[in-house]
């Protein structure tokens, strides 16, 4: 029998498991409410089980066949086979967290969890992005062939832009279709000033590796006194917490060249890179961040308001220090008469918003001065690049520490208008 076969009889045998169907009524009274439900999960669930011939399978027999499934599998759209085995039931999705590695590890993107999580050290994961300019929507999608110029791929995240009076926000959600903050799909937010020059990524979890994730992190103050309303749920998740920060320079003379950026990565720690560095405290889950439809709409405030986390500030009581990027600075070429980056075939549209992302190198304290740090290998790759390849289509590929939730954040902030610094 093959895997697929497997799949398709474990589906059919325990997957209503995790689409049960219930009725919810409530009926409200005078001085108090009461809630009643009526679920069929309780009389379906053991005749599902005592029937299904995959019920008293061993769990050795099953680790292997979901172990060689994994192998198998290795890219969509056919994995999402292994997505389908981590829905039947809880200890089938617990095995599965066990067999199926983070994308550090194994390169591949699988459940939602992934989206947060850092990409591969080698290779980068390429993914494109398409852009609707009639509804101010983006759509990240990941590669499945080589091909620049493909309509099909895995869809991953999707963000929808908000121009308001005194900056622009980018709402980023898993769902393609409803873009908003009111939805289980919503994980963050980006956030620009007037200008266009700065720019703040928001995120429903807090950073937990760091010292910012206390409760001074709640930088978004415009969300803060939402938050403290009666009327939000306490079963929502009330924060907003900032966890990287996009800089571009002015361009006071107007002089044309390329972009200059600086990405400061609140979440994740200069250390990342060094020899035997990591990530530490990366999510297992995901954590909807539903907010109440009333809260929607909120009084503006002005972009030096917001709360942003001093590193300065933090560096006395912590050797935590937030790792930051860079854009890579092109070259000029004589022949062509423009400003080019090696992008290795993945970029062949000529735009200002082309990047490529490197590691800032932090000076190492030594005796009485500051004394620059050796260059390592790892800290002069490439670690995020965007850029152009046909009308509305870029292409964005990231590694390792970046995420591709942040690396996503990153690259929407290239699309916005930059009154300043072009």
């Amino acid at each position: 029998m093959s895997f697929r076969s497997i799949v398709q009889d474990l589906r059919d045998g325990l997957g209503s498991l995790s689409r049960r169907s219930f009725d919810f009524r409530i009926h409200k009274g005078k001085s108090q409410g009461s809630c009643e439900y009526s679920s069929s999960r309780d009389l379906l669930s053991p005749l599902i089980v005592q029937t299904s011939r995959w019920a008293n399978l061993p769990p050795e027999l099953l680790l292997d066949v979901i172990k060689r499934l994994e192998e198998s599998e290795s890219t969509w759209p056919a994995r999402k086979h292994v997505v389908a085995c981590a829905s039947v039931c809880r200890s089938w999705r617990a095995m599965c967290q066990d067999i199926v590695l983070s994308p550090e590890i194994c390169g591949k993107l699988t459940f939602p969890v992934s989206l947060k999580q850092p990409g591969p050290r080698d290779p980068m994961i390429q993914c494109f992005i398409k852009r609707d300019k009639s509804k101010l929507t983006f759509h990240l999608f990941l590669c499945l062939s080589p091909a620049l110029l493909v309509e099909n791929g895995k869809f991953l995240l999707s963000a929808k832009r908000t121009r308001r009076t005194t900056r622009t926000e980018y709402i980023i959600s898993m769902d393609a279709d409803n873009i908003s903050r009111s939805s289980n799909s919503y994980l963050g937010k980006l956030r620009s000033n007037f200008l266009g020059t700065k720019f703040l990524v928001y995120d429903t979890q807090p950073p937990q590796n760091t010292p910012s994730s206390s409760s001074a992190l709640i930088t978004d103050q415009t969300s803060r006194s939402r938050f403290h309303s009666k009327r939000v749920s306490p079963k929502v998740p009330s924060g907003s917490y900032n966890i990287a920060q996009i800089t571009y320079e002015l361009n006071v003379l107007g002089t044309r060249g390329p972009r200059r950026m600086h990405c400061t990565m609140n979440s994740i720690p200069t250390s990342s890179l060094e020899p035997g560095g990591s990530v530490p405290n990366q999510p297992d889950k995901l954590v909807p961040g539903r907010l109440d439809e009333s809260f929607r709409n909120f009084s503006s405030s002005r972009f030096s308001e917001m709360g942003v986390v001093s590193c300065e500030e933090d560096q006395e009581e912590t050797s935590f220090r937030p790792l930051v990027l860079k854009n890579k600075q092109p070259r000029w070429h004589e022949q062509l008469q423009c400003w080019c980056l090696n992008f290795r075939g993945r970029v062949t549209v000529a735009s200002v918003k082309n990047f490529q992302l490197v590691a800032v190198r932090q000076p190492q304290i030594q005796g009485t001065g500051a004394v620059a740090a050796p260059a390592h290998p790892e800290q002069d790759k490439v670690i995020l690049q965007f850029g152009k390849v046909g009308k509305d289509m870029f292409t964005m590929d990231y590694r390792y520490p970046l995420s591709a939730f942040q690396a996503f954040a990153i690259c929407l902030s290239s699309f916005d208008t930059k009154l300043a610094c072009e």
